[in-house]
């Protein structure tokens, strides 16, 4: 079973407890203003240009690269090394393979293998293969999620994995559609039945300066959940960083 991730980050501290890996699965059926992801909502390689390009037109030489094609751009040329490809095909069992390198170090720390993206649900064969395949090695597995799924596709994902992260952005629908692009009734659908599913898990809310942060909003998710059960992330001064080398602009002001 093959799926397209557009990263590996090793030692990772913020996606679950001890030492960690987290593979970055590309695609994802939101778009949050704030993402400071980009390269990981296409479910297809794309290129991305690294700033200060001199504009010398060595990449633009037609190769005869395989790899070159799809883009128009010989990906070797640049004698800067500034073009590269976000996203690349994986098979589970050989990513598995190679993911378990460290698997001692996982277990003695209580750590593992997060998979995020990127949204995983949009690869739901490919996620519960990896997951399995770790599971073999006996490496602990971890979800990260925005919860946008069929109720199906939730339920068959998360029974694989050990623990589960799913987003809680927006209480208000309305909001929701206007920030991410999609309503959160399946979201909110998906949550309870996490509540339900016996999978240890944790909510979280990103603090995003004047939509998520503001006291109707906190004050709404507060409502809905328990203290012990969500967590806050602080919104990340980066997230529109990558934009540029994707060609795109990003929507937000910056933001202090």
């Amino acid at each position: 079973m093959t799926g397209i991730i557009f990263d590996i980050k090793e030692f990772a501290v913020h996606d679950g407890g001890g030492v960690r890996s987290t593979v970055f699965c590309k695609g994802c059926p939101l778009r949050c203003v704030w993402c400071h992801n980009p390269e990981g909502q296409h479910m297809y390689p794309e290129l991305m240009r690294k700033s200060g390009c001199t504009n010398c037109g060595k990449c633009r030489i037609p190769c005869s690269h395989p790899e070159c094609a799809p883009f128009g751009h010989c990906l070797h040329a640049c004698p800067d090394g500034r073009l590269r490809v976000a996203g690349k095909n994986v098979d589970a069992r050989e990513l598995a393979e190679k993911l378990s390198v460290d698997g001692e170090l996982y277990r003695i720390s209580g750590g593992g293998i997060t998979v995020s993206g990127g949204e995983p649900l949009m690869q739901p064969e490919f996620v519960i293969a990896l997951c399995d395949a770790l599971h073999e090695k006996d490496i602990h597995c971890t979800l990260e999620t925005c919860g946008f799924a069929s109720g199906e596709v939730f339920a068959s994902v998360i029974s694989h994995f050990d623990f589960v992260y799913c987003d809680l952005k927006l209480a208000d629908d309305e909001q929701h559609k206007k920030y991410t692009g999609v309503s959160n009734k399946q979201i909110l659908a998906n949550i309870d039945h996490l509540r339900r599913s016996g999978i240890p898990y944790r909510l979280r809310t990103p603090l995003i300066p004047g939509i998520t942060d503001t006291e109707e909003n906190l004050a709404a998710i507060r409502a809905m959940t328990k203290p012990e059960e969500v967590e806050y992330l602080p919104y990340n001064k980066m997230a529109g960083a990558k934009y540029a080398l994707l060609g795109r602009q990003y929507s937000l002001d910056p933001i202090k």
